[in-house]
């Protein structure tokens, strides 16, 4: 059987970004369901930080990564939506996407559009498939209409400046919060109605002014522990509380006795991979992105570009939110 030399980022035991070990690989040829890939361009994202530090669990050793794009170098028994020198875009599990070339299960993969590059396919797969799962389908009861508010903590960042640019082109009125001035401009530049730097303002005091009291029909909310309490009190009854992340550090306990007397509220946990558990959904989700993306009513916004050795450094810079937009690693 043959096999194909790769450097790969691995991490041995959880910790800080100096356990992020580049390391030389051998990879073979795909199984059944299976694709290999030669990528050109890798994405960073949050839940890499979190996989690294322990946050989320995962067996060791561990391999990062959940997105990439490049051209599809072998096809396994089964698939039939890729074939071989097809360009190719992903956000996927098991994670493994920072390296030169991996076998993967094809079914998350998607062929690229030739008019999106390599480095847009890779920043905008996992990020921008959150976008659409928040904004689509992650709605509160009765859905969202033009005009509506909604509340997006970190609008400044990968997901956030995508969902901004999303949220305008539905007709939403989308509150961005963001910890700077110079993140909110960015973030008010990409679409959104109003911002609000939770740094020197309270959102929540401003919210209610922006809202005429009403409160916003939905929070998305990646940042977690800092925002929680106060996101709730921003929501109008029947509102949704909708989770996607802990950048600040998990949610605590809290009991669902608190969202009745708040306006009966909804709360939900959401993942990407369960949206895109099967091959119909991640294809009709991209199908959607990919749309968006090429029609121009959303810009993928790369503002950081690491070497793969350099990781450690993409890292440090992604916890200590020195990074806007995407994020991405050059092969």
């Amino acid at each position: 059987m043959s096999s194909y030399p790769s450097r790969a980022i691995q991490i041995d035991q959880n910790g800080g970004p100096e356990q992020l070990k580049l390391v030389n690989v051998t990879v073979g040829e795909p199984g059944p369901g299976e694709i290999r890939i030669r990528h050109h361009a890798v994405g960073l994202n949050f839940i890499d930080v979190y996989q690294r530090s322990g946050l989320y669990a995962m067996p060791m050793p561990l391999r990062l990564g959940m997105e990439a794009a490049g051209v599809v170098e072998a096809v396994g028994s089964g698939v039939t939506h890729l074939k071989v020198g097809d360009r190719a875009a992903y956000a996927s599990q098991p994670p493994g996407s920072y390296c030169d070339l991996r076998v993967l299960p094809a079914k998350c993969v998607c062929k690229l559009p030739d008019a999106i590059s390599f480095e847009t396919g890779a920043a905008m797969m996992l990020k921008g498939l959150t976008a659409q799962y928040l904004l689509k389908r992650t709605q509160p009861q009765g859905g969202l209409q033009a005009g509506d508010f909604v509340l997006f903590h970190a609008a400044a960042g990968g997901v956030g400046l995508i969902a901004c640019q999303w949220a305008k082109a539905m007709g939403l009125q989308l509150i961005g919060t963001a910890g700077s001035d110079a993140k909110c401009a960015l973030a008010k530049a990409h679409g959104a109605a109003y911002v609000i730097n939770y740094a020197t303002e309270d959102f929540l005091t401003r919210v209610k002014e922006i809202t005429a009291g009403r409160g916003v029909k939905a929070v998305y909310d990646s940042v977690g522990k800092d925002t929680w309490d106060k996101s709730l009190d921003c929501l109008a009854p029947f509102g949704l509380m909708a989770s996607f992340g802990n950048a600040s550090g998990p949610v605590a306990p809290f009991s669902p006795a608190i969202l009745g007397p708040k306006g009966s509220l909804y709360v939900t946990r959401q993942t990407l991979f369960t949206h895109i558990a099967t091959r119909e959904s991640t294809q009709a989700m991209a199908d959607d992105l990919f749309a968006v993306v090429t029609s121009g009513q959303v810009r993928i916004r790369i503002d950081q570009r690491y070497r793969l050795e350099d990781v450690q450094q993409a890292h440090r810079d992604l916890e200590a939110r020195k990074t806007t937009g995407c994020t991405i690693l050059t092969l």
